[in-house]
């Protein structure tokens, strides 16, 4: 005897208002803070209706693991995705499925973001950190500082120096903020609102802002470009092989417009960074006792001298820290997903066994901020406590719950150096740098666009007293 469908759960859903639907439940300038509250009051699963136009949000460990199998689900390209494709088209994050781009992009690009070479990069990451570290610590040390602004700037930095081989030196003292900044903020701000607006107000009102970006963002990869050409380099790195490498599959390479499509597209994707290093400071301005922790591991396994690659591997304590920081920060918030095509099957996608159902080409948004603070895998989620992330305790949480960098083949390419370049900052800050909060009853509140920050977060930055030999 066959048993029997069970009857589907309704997905839950604010109430909204007649017509305009749900569109007053989603603050469009914090539209990730919305949905991490509307994660915390629905659950696991929870669906909004905006004019007419129905999103689910999957918001658990177990739901978001479920959707991550690449055999059913894959990337769904829509909304701001295929807005920001305006500024870098068919590029690395922003390619269909359809696409052939992907694949030679892919090809080209993975070989130059192994763990081997992202290790290869450590020295440069080493000399921008030190530019950082003398800007905070040099004269007039002790004043207040916005640590996310400078995180930025280090970030463009060596990024640049590393992919493309040129120094910006835009952390020098009295420089003034990086054009390239600016314009990934505004363009992708204007990529996450477009999709909620009509389009001819987009059109009429608001397509100068993303125009404006779009040009900066190209032109800052179009100089990088002729820098290279008129100072040719033996260098093998990304830029080398962005404008020199074929596809080993299709022998094409890429043209000069793909080139700058992707010089951009990593910039953008390298955002992230800072904003999980500003948080990190936060958790640990909360928890002494972590920084504490870390030094006592540094000073074990680096003694007096300075920071060396091999070290990295050996700072079990300090990686807790920042798959804490990521786990809370939810600096790159969420992805999109979408069920695979069958063709000629429209019945509903079954989820948790049935449990919940959806149409058959529903996109769904995967919400880190109720993923990641999952109460059926954390203890006190809320709570920073870098133990949980650290050897077997951390191989044992569920997939679902370490989705920082994304999902599957379409996962960030470059979290090999993501990695590299959290780890040796959030190492060399903690050892070398004393933080207090400017102001001690700062409550952390973030918001963004394409990635998460905190917001209104000031401190006051000194030499670690003592010091420390690098």
């Amino acid at each position: 005897m066959a048993t029997p469908t069970p009857t589907p759960t309704p997905i839950p859903q604010p109430p909204g208002v007649p017509l305009l639907g749900n569109i007053f439940d989603v603050d469009p300038s914090n539209t990730w803070w919305s949905l991490k509250t509307l994660s915390e009051k629905y659950g696991e699963i929870f669906q909004i209706k905006v004019l007419g136009h129905r999103l689910v949000f999957v918001a658990s460990a177990a739901l978001a693991e479920e959707v991550c199998d690449q055999k059913r689900f894959r990337k769904f390209v829509g909304g701001p995705i295929v807005e920001i494709r305006a500024a870098v088209h068919d590029s690395l994050f922003t390619a269909f499925d359809h696409e052939e781009s992907w694949g030679v992009a892919h090809r080209i690009l993975a070989p130059l973001l192994t763990p081997g070479r992202a290790a290869a990069h450590f020295d440069e990451l080493l000399q921008c950190t030190d530019d950082l570290i003398a800007k905070w610590t040099g004269p007039g040390s002790g004043a207040r500082v916005r640590p996310l602004a400078d995180l930025n700037l280090l970030t463009l930095e060596a990024t640049t120096l590393a992919f493309h081989g040129k120094k910006l030196d835009c952390l020098e003292p009295g420089q003034a903020e990086h054009p390239m900044i600016q314009a990934m903020e505004d363009a992708t701000s204007e990529a996450m609102k477009r999709p909620n607006r009509p389009r001819l107000l987009n059109w009429l009102v608001h397509g100068a802002k993303l125009k404006k970006a779009t040009k900066t963002m190209r032109a800052f990869a179009a100089e990088l470009v002729r820098h290279r050409q008129d100072n040719p380099s033996d260098r093998r790195d990304m830029l080398w092989a962005l404008l020199n490498a074929r596809d080993p599959e299709t022998g094409k390479a890429l043209a000069e417009s793909q080139v700058i499509d992707e010089i951009v597209t990593m910039s953008i994707g390298g955002s992230t960074a800072p904003c999980v290093l500003a948080a990190a400071l936060y958790f640990l301005l909360q928890n002494p006792a972590a920084v504490g922790k870390a030094r006592d591991e540094m000073a074990a396994v680096i003694g007096d001298g300075p920071l060396r690659h091999e070290h990295v591997a050996q700072l079990a304590y300090v990686a807790g820290v920042v798959r804490e920081s990521l786990r809370l920060s939810c600096a790159a918030p969420g992805f999109n997903v979408e069920p695979i095509p069958r063709p000629g099957d429209t019945s509903p996608v079954l989820l948790a066994g049935g449990k919940y159902q959806i149409p058959h080409n529903q996109a769904m948004i995967v919400v880190l901020a109720g993923a990641n603070r999952d109460p059926a895998v954390f203890e006190d989620p809320l709570a920073f406590r870098p133990e949980r992330m650290m050897g077997e305790s951390f191989e044992q949480l569920p997939a679902g719950v370490k989705k920082w960098f994304g999902n599957g083949k379409r996962e960030c390419i470059g979290k090999h150096w993501a990695w590299e370049f959290l780890m040796v900052v959030a190492a060399r800050l903690i050892r070398e740098v004393d933080f207090a909060a400017a102001d001690p009853n700062y409550a952390l509140k973030q918001d963004g666009w394409f990635n998460i920050r905190p917001i209104d977060f000031v401190v006051q930055a000194r030499p670690r007293s003592g010091g420390v030999q690098e």
